[in-house]
């Protein structure tokens, strides 16, 4: 008997916007939550733009006591799933024990933390560290901080795929409900923007070197130089159609198919393994190409990667078959949150019959053959979207995600 995954609660953290609705506001009116970047003096820095979480006061949703033992991007994953969960008005006491679980993804963990730990190492000596530092650094710190904050006792996973992590983790999310689990609370959250971590970024060769926050991130774009690094992400909640249904619970739709690739050595001649990673979710939802009404691309700002990307999905649409948008050009690329939130920008999108735009892309080389979406949004009926994820070393993720029928 085919059975149907959806999500049922929603949880957003993100640059341009704190709360599911506000980033959806901001991405259909093209705002931005790129700027200069403020948590240290980056003035001598290469690279100085960044997509920053604003306004968010920690003790509003965790407890003072988990403060010391946590880095922020924990703290984020904290208040996300703890939205989340509220959104789907589950009654978590009324689920039998081992029925709820929780996998993430996270490609920089504890990175703040663990970085001014280090410094006490370095400069007071051994004594003086956290000993906290045995967990928070690491990535599944926050699926263990989930559980034990909302007593899920049930399967506890994390990914670590990079920027395609985010994806995986509500792939194995929707297998493991299709194994029998009620409940999975899954998604990512990543922030890295303290000195150490800013370091990382710009050693990575793909920062934007550009000051204007309106011209630093272009995904797809004949300026394209790069992308703009951010913090935040998503957390979903995912459950069986039929349970939710049953509890009289509305979804924003299926997560209706999932698969991931891996790029094959370089010089092997073979080609990348994005548009494989595309072929076998659809497949794995049961859709075919023309069933698509959108695609949220990956949209890397890196010219080599965009091109890559745009040849995948020319032979597997055909050249202008199918509307394309990146959301994240507003918010910078988040890593393992990056793909949960266009996971959300999808659902809602879905929702609202409407494609977001892609924000300061104006020139779309005319060789790869993709309708992007810009300037306004798009109006029309949408069924089905595709989303795309990928990551260094060559990580592909693909999501499809379907409208939720109404009559149930």
């Amino acid at each position: 008997m085919n059975r149907d995954v959806v999500v049922t609660g929603i949880g957003v953290l993100a640059p341009n916007g704190n709360g599911t609705e506000e980033f959806w506001s901001s991405v259909r009116k093209g705002q931005s939550g790129i700027g200069e970047l403020d948590r240290f003096d980056a003035s001598t820095a290469p690279s100085r733009l960044a997509g920053q979480i604003r306004d968010f006061d920690a003790l509003e949703h965790i407890p003072k006591r988990l403060l010391p033992q946590t880095d922020v991007s924990t703290r984020y994953a904290l208040a996300a799933a703890a939205a989340a969960l509220q959104d789907s008005e589950m009654d978590l006491v009324a689920l039998p024990d081992y029925e709820a679980g929780v996998i993430t993804s996270s490609a920089l963990g504890g990175f703040e933390f663990t970085h001014r730990e280090f410094r006490k190492l370095w400069t007071e000596g051994p004594q003086s560290v956290s000993v906290y530092e045995s967990f928070a650094w690491f990535y599944a710190v926050n699926t263990g901080q989930i559980s034990i904050r909302h007593g899920l006792r049930g399967p506890g996973r994390v990914l670590v795929s990079e920027q395609a992590g985010g994806l995986d983790a509500l792939g194995a999310a929707r297998s493991t409900v299709l194994e029998g689990t009620s409940l999975v609370v899954s998604g990512g959250v990543d922030s890295a923007l303290d000195p150490w971590g800013w370091a990382s970024h710009i050693a990575g060769g793909r920062i934007s070197r550009a000051t204007d926050p309106h011209r630093a991130y272009l995904p797809f774009d004949s300026a394209a130089d790069g992308y703009v690094p951010g913090e935040g992400g998503a957390i979903l909640i995912l459950e069986d159609a039929a349970a939710a249904r049953q509890r009289g619970k509305s979804p924003y739709g299926i997560l209706a198919g999932h698969a991931a690739t891996f790029d094959p050595r370089p010089g092997s001649g073979r080609p990348p393994g994005l548009r494989r990673a595309a072929e076998l979710a659809l497949r794995d939802a049961g859709l075919a190409p023309q069933d698509i009404d959108v695609v949220f691309a990956d949209a890397s700002g890196v010219p080599e990667w965009d091109a890559a990307e745009a040849s995948a999905l020319r032979e597997l649409f055909g050249s202008g078959a199918v509307p394309v948008t990146a959301p994240k050009a507003l918010t910078g690329r988040l890593y393992a949150g990056g793909g949960p939130l266009d996971v959300v920008a999808a659902l809602l999108a879905l929702r609202d019959s409407v494609i977001p735009p892609t924000a300061h892309t104006t020139d779309v080389p005319e060789a790869y053959g993709i309708d992007l979406v810009r300037g306004e949004p798009r109006h029309q009926e949408l069924r089905a979207a595709l989303v795309l994820a990928r990551g260094k070393g060559g990580f592909n993720s693909a999501v499809v995600v379907c409208a939720a029928d109404p009559t149930g």
